[in-house]
């Protein structure tokens, strides 16, 4: 299967990769719930070329992820924020975040803790049941066709 046929699979999975599924669009999403905005920052912090940049930014822009908003006016400029779409892929970062620390912290620990703002204690995302609230282990699950599944 080539990237490019990923969209077209009957699976939310590679549907899901065709857009955040490239190193730079995840990282691009890790600094924005970070709270970095602007293409700049972007470029700076990942240390790659502006055409990357611009390539991601633009993806996550048309596909809804991202909204580009102009900050200032001569010369015009944008800033890009999380939209609803974007800002529901917070659970995905946080795992790869979970699995990251659980795996390649190192000795010292992760390299960067988070903070549950409404309780004040640090936090190790997991996963629920949305239906019961137990949580969910991958040997807790068993996938079935949806209704989707054979749909054009």
């Amino acid at each position: 299967m080539k990237w490019e046929d990923l969209a077209d699979q009957p699976c939310s999975i590679s549907r899901a990769l065709a857009v955040i599924g490239d190193r730079w669009t995840l990282m691009i999403l890790r600094d924005c719930f970070l709270g970095v905005r602007r293409f700049e920052a972007f470029q700076q912090r990942l240390g790659i070329s502006r055409t990357i940049v611009t390539d991601r930014l633009r993806t996550l822009v048309d596909e809804g992820v991202l909204e580009r908003r102009a900050y200032q006016q001569n010369p015009v400029r944008h800033d890009y924020r999380l939209t609803d779409k974007g800002r529901d892929l917070h659970p995905v970062v946080m795992a790869i975040a979970h699995f990251g620390d659980a795996y390649y912290a190192g000795e010292a620990g992760p390299p960067v803790l988070r903070r549950h703002k409404a309780c004040g204690c640090d936090f190790h995302p997991v996963q629920v049941c949305s239906e019961c609230g137990e949580p969910i282990t991958a040997r807790a699950v068993e996938a079935r066709a949806g209704v989707g599944f054979g749909a054009p």
